[in-house]
């Protein structure tokens, strides 16, 4: 019975002037959403992902769904790689003014031990012209 079934569909499918699709289709809107600030697709976040979809009658909240516990946790991840990345950024801004200071100190000290104007040359310098 499965082999008949089989050959008709196989001479359907080489018969038929329909072809099937391999290519991704693009969700709808999906330009819109994101000129106005939204999100790629509608289930990406907002209130209809992160909130519960049902509370017990006398109100207490539902347990939290595989899905918001996830998408907390990438959140919570993301959160600790920004703050790692931010003070690894003020570290090395930190450190690259203190090259910066000890680099005109440098310059400072050098200019210090260079031999100084004597007589006329040291009045010639400080007379206003």
């Amino acid at each position: 019975m499965a082999a008949p079934f089989r050959i008709l569909c196989c001479s359907v499918l080489k018969h038929s002037c329909r072809r099937f699709s391999t290519t991704c289709g693009v969700q709808g809107g999906e330009k819109w959403r994101k000129e106005h600030g939204f999100a790629r697709n509608g289930t990406a976040y907002g209130p209809l992902t992160d909130l519960p979809d049902w509370s017990f009658a006398d109100g207490r909240p539902a347990p939290p769904l595989k899905g918001v516990l996830r998408r907390r946790q990438e959140r919570e991840a993301l959160a600790r790689r920004i703050l790692m990345l931010n003070s690894e950024m003020d570290k090395g801004m930190e450190s690259w003014q203190e090259r910066k200071d000890d680099v005109i100190r440098m310059e400072e000290y050098k200019k210090s031990l260079m031999l100084k104007p004597k007589g006329k040359l040291l009045n010639k310098k400080h007379t206003p012209s």
